[in-house]
């Protein structure tokens, strides 16, 4: 039972908020901290999307690795000869096609094994130590990757299977602490700017791995794990001195703030006894519509995470320099829409203008619309205006961070108590596409032709489809029975202001 004092209320009352610490506040550096977290398990997960474009060996190549043919007309765009090259000469790999999905599709199958346990960890002992171990542990498979490819094959596939075992908590664990941190009227913000770091690690990494494939050390390819690996280790340090399960725990948290967070989530966030309502959660349309949202969305974000290098140099022939680059500028788009819509989003609920569940079904509805269109939209793109389809890709992308005051943050509405242990649920039915999705691609794209191509944005459009309809009908954002504290007397709990966004007395 919370024990707030009718003087502490009327003061926080009085000063209008004014005493809250906000953007340098613990809550928005557990954002940040979050953020650059997310950088990096994106990082570490497609940093193996671009550097196998420049690990394996073209089937036609010559013995100077170049797999470009100038000559070669029927598949190569006109007046762009001195653009084609595709410079490969750090290759050392004869991995055939089906390996190399097989490859990138690996990942996931350890990814989806750890949702729900990392969920379920996070809710009972803090998201903290869960998140910070298991990005331990990939920061050293990723640092040994170079010298396992270079021994068997094999164990390139078991150091994927080993990464997604540990960044499979990721999520899972991020959602649990935002349950117990996040104030409602600032939700959509924090979680958004947390996960925007998802974004920029695909940015980054597929912005630089391009280059560092032609220029960096050990034959180009291999500095790229290196890299990676060695930030996101430091990044671990960090996270332990920065962050604590919760504001009670925190040994550098203000009086004001704490109890500004702690009076305004649902129920006693300082609590972890997690006996979890199983059968609820499973008869809830409000959870079946998280996951049907989150598997749709899943499907384009894998199969353009995983592919789209490949589309870049097959379709639209960029050589692996502005192959890398370019395959970030979606991303870019992504982190701009999805910050954007965080801001957006807890406007138009604070000002009353829609409802929770009005907004999130809002945005999921454009985000969907928008990324279906445009996708179809690329695949009749063709690489002589290879600039179009770029720019249509990129609002494609753009359109689904639209999904971050979505689905994304929903768990956190109707289930904060248990957000860990929800969004570790959806995230496992949603990690299915990254085990299908890279097959599906390679199976529809035996000749890496722009007809073929493009019946793979027509899978992604019809997901789209399915996502607007489910979501749309029975997705909710009100707080569910079976997620509230039965234990807490509702009554001394302390009400937030949608106006001001301050504690007033009931």
């Amino acid at each position: 039972m919370l024990n707030i004092s009718m003087e502490k209320q009327v003061e926080k009352k009085d000063d209008d908020g004014k005493d809250v610490p906000s953007c340098c506040s613990q809550r928005w550096i557990l954002a940040y901290t979050g953020f650059f977290g997310f950088v990096f398990v994106y990082a570490l997960r497609v940093n193996f999307s671009v550097a196998i474009v420049c690990m394996v060996k073209s089937l036609n190549s010559s013995s100077s690795n170049n797999i470009s043919d100038i000559n070669d007309t029927s598949s190569t765009c006109s007046g762009k000869a001195a653009e084609r090259a595709v410079f490969n000469q750090h290759a050392e790999f004869e991995w055939e096609k089906q390996i190399q999905s097989t490859l990138l599709a690996s990942f996931f199958y350890g990814y989806i094994v750890t949702q729900i346990p990392g969920g379920y960890l996070s809710d009972r002992f803090g998201g903290r130590r869960v998140f910070g171990t298991a990005m331990a542990v990939a920061c050293i498979c990723t640092l040994v990757m170079p010298a396992c490819a270079r021994v068997s094959v094999v164990l390139v596939y078991v150091l994927r299977v080993l990464l997604g075992l540990a960044t499979g908590v990721s999520f899972p664990s991020m959602q649990s602490m935002w349950g117990r941190w996040a104030p409602p009227l600032e939700r959509s913000r924090l979680v958004t700017v947390s996960y925007l770091g998802t974004m920029f690690g695909s940015v980054g990494t597929f912005a630089s791995s391009g280059y560092l494939c032609e220029y960096g050390f050990d034959n180009g390819w291999g500095s790229i794990f290196y890299i990676t690996g060695g930030l996101a280790c430091i990044w671990v340090v960090v996270w332990f001195i920065l962050v604590r399960d919760t504001p009670s725990d925190h040994p550098w948290i203000s009086d004001a703030e704490r109890d500004y967070i702690n009076n305004s989530i649902e129920y006693d966030n300082t609590k972890r006894n997690m006996n979890i309502p199983w059968v609820e959660i499973a008869k809830s349309p409000a959870v079946m519509a998280c996951i049907t949202a989150h598997v749709c969305n899943n499907w384009i974000n894998y199969t353009l995470l995983t592919s789209l290098p490949a589309f870049m140099k097959a379709v639209l022939k960029f050589n692996i320099k502005s192959n890398g680059l370019l395959s970030a500028v979606p991303y870019l788009c992504q982190a701009v829409s999805g910050f954007g819509v965080g801001q957006m989003a807890d406007l138009i609920r604070s000002k009353q203008l829609l409802s929770t569940t009005g907004t999130r079904r809002l945005w999921n509805t454009i985000a969907f619309i928008g990324a279906g269109a445009f996708l179809i939209g690329t695949g009749f793109v063709s690489c002589d205006q290879r600039n179009i389809a770029v720019a249509f890709l990129s609002i494609a992308v753009m359109f689904t961070g639209f999904s971050r005051a979505g689905y994304v943050v929903n768990h956190v509405d109707f289930g904060p108590k248990y957000a860990g242990v929800l969004y570790g649920i959806t995230n496992t039915f949603a990690t299915v596409p990254g085990m299908v999705a890279p097959i599906v691609a390679g199976a529809l794209t035996p000749n890496d032709t722009q007809e073929e191509w493009r019946n793979v944005f027509y899978v992604c459009a019809a997901f789209c489809v399915v996502g607007i309809v489910v979501f749309g009908l029975f997705s909710s954002g009100e707080i569910q029975e079976w997620a509230k504290d039965r234990e807490e007397i509702i009554v001394e709990k302390p009400a937030i202001d949608t106006d001001t966004n301050t504690i007033m007395m009931k």
